[in-house]
C-alpha cells in the first residue's frame, strides 16, 4: 500500500513539475509573445520582459523579435530613366510593431524578408526607372567642382539625389507594411555599380572630365604664378631703385661733408694742404718701374733731388 502511495505521490509531483514547466515562460528583453490557444490568439501580445504564465498544454507562446531587424536585398540590374543599366544594392531596417497581425499575416521572419523583397525591391525599381542616373549616384548636397557648360553628367547637380530618393522609397514602401504588422524604419542605397557595357564608357567620361578640370586648375595656377612673379619683379625693382636713390643721397651728403671738411682744412693751412695733395699725386704716378722726365724747376724734381741728397 505504501509503495502505491509513493508512486502516486511521485506521479503527482512529476505532473505538477510538468504543469509548472509548460505553464510558465520567460520573456527576454527585445522579444515579444503572442499566446495562442488551439491556434487562435489569446489576448494582446505580451511585450514586457519577465516571468509570465499560460495554461499548460493548451496554450502556446509564440516568440517574435521586438528589436530593429535588417533587410538586405539582392543587387538587381535596373534601367534608369536615361536608359543606363545599373546594379543597385539596397538595405533597410524594419521592426515588428504588431506581433499579432504579423503572426496572422506573415508568421515567420523568413517570410517577412521575402515579403520585403517584393515591397522594397519593387518600389526601388519604380523610383530608379523614373530618375536619371545622376539622381542615383549623387547625394542631394553634392556640389560640382566646376560647372560644365554642357549637359555632361559629371558636371551636373542632381535635382533630388540618392538620399532623397531613398527617403521616397521608404515613405512609399512604408505605406504597404503596416498591414503585415511591420514598420519600415529606413531604406538606404549601399552601392551603385554599372554593368560592364556601361562601365568603360562612364570611366572614360570621368577621366576626360577630371583631365579637363586638372587643365583648368593648371592654367589658373600658371596665371597666378605669372601674376605673382610680375608683382615680385616690380617690387624688387622698386626696392632696388629706392635703395639706389638712398645710396646716392647718402653718397652726395658724404661728398658734401668731405668737401666741407677739405675746405676748412685748406683755409686753415693752404701750404700743408698743397703739400699733401702733391704727395698723393706722387703716390699715384710713381711706381716700382716708373721712369720720369722732369724739368729742373718742378717741385717734384726738387723734392726727389732733396731725397737723393739726404741718402747720399
Amino acid at each position: 500500500m505504501k509503495h502505491i502511495l509513493r508512486l502516486a505521490l511521485a506521479g503527482i509531483v512529476l505532473f505538477a513539475i510538468i504543469l509548472v514547466y509548460d505553464g510558465v515562460y520567460v520573456l527576454e528583453e527585445g522579444k515579444q509573445v503572442v499566446v495562442t490557444q488551439f491556434g487562435a490568439p489569446v489576448g494582446k501580445p505580451v511585450t514586457k520582459a519577465g516571468l509570465h504564465f499560460k495554461i499548460p498544454f493548451i496554450q502556446i507562446a509564440n516568440f517574435f523579435e521586438k528589436k530593429i531587424l535588417i533587410w538586405d536585398g539582392e543587387p538587381n540590374q535596373i534601367p534608369t530613366n536615361d536608359k543606363t543599366y545599373v546594379f543597385l544594392d539596397v538595405t533597410a531596417r524594419w521592426r515588428i510593431t504588431d506581433a499579432l497581425k504579423f503572426m496572422q499575416a506573415v508568421k515567420t521572419e523568413t517570410k517577412a524578408q521575402s515579403l520585403l523583397d517584393d515591397i522594397i525591391g519593387g518600389t526601388v525599381r519604380d523610383m530608379v526607372n523614373k530618375n536619371d542616373l545622376i539622381e542615383i549616384i549623387r547625394s542631394s548636397d553634392w556640389s560640382p567642382e566646376s560647372m560644365s557648360p554642357t549637359t555632361d553628367v559629371i558636371g551636373t547637380k542632381p535635382k533630388q539625389g540618392r538620399d532623397k530618393i531613398a527617403i521616397t522609397v521608404r515613405d512609399q514602401a512604408a505605406k504597404l507594411t503596416p498591414q503585415y504588422g511591420i514598420t519600415l524604419i529606413d531604406v538606404m542605397i549601399k552601392r551603385v555599380n554599372y554593368i560592364d557595357s556601361v562601365q568603360l564608357t562612364v570611366f572614360n567620361r570621368m577621366i576626360s572630365e577630371r583631365k579637363r578640370i586638372a587643365a583648368e586648375k593648371r592654367s589658373m595656377g600658371e596665371g597666378q604664378k605669372a601674376e605673382i612673379l610680375g608683382r615680385v619683379d616690380k617690387e624688387l625693382k622698386q626696392i632696388i631703385s629706392e635703395a639706389n636713390r638712398e645710396a646716392t643721397t647718402i653718397r652726395g651728403k658724404a661728398d658734401a661733408e668731405a668737401t666741407r671738411i677739405y675746405g676748412q682744412a685748406y683755409t686753415q693751412d693752404p701750404e700743408f694742404y698743397a703739400f699733401q695733395k702733391t704727395l698723393e699725386s706722387y703716390r699715384d704716378i710713381v711706381g716700382k718701374n716708373t721712369s720720369l722726365v722732369l724739368s729742373s724747376d718742378t717741385d717734384l724734381y726738387q723734392y726727389l733731388k732733396s731725397i737723393t741728397g739726404q741718402r747720399q
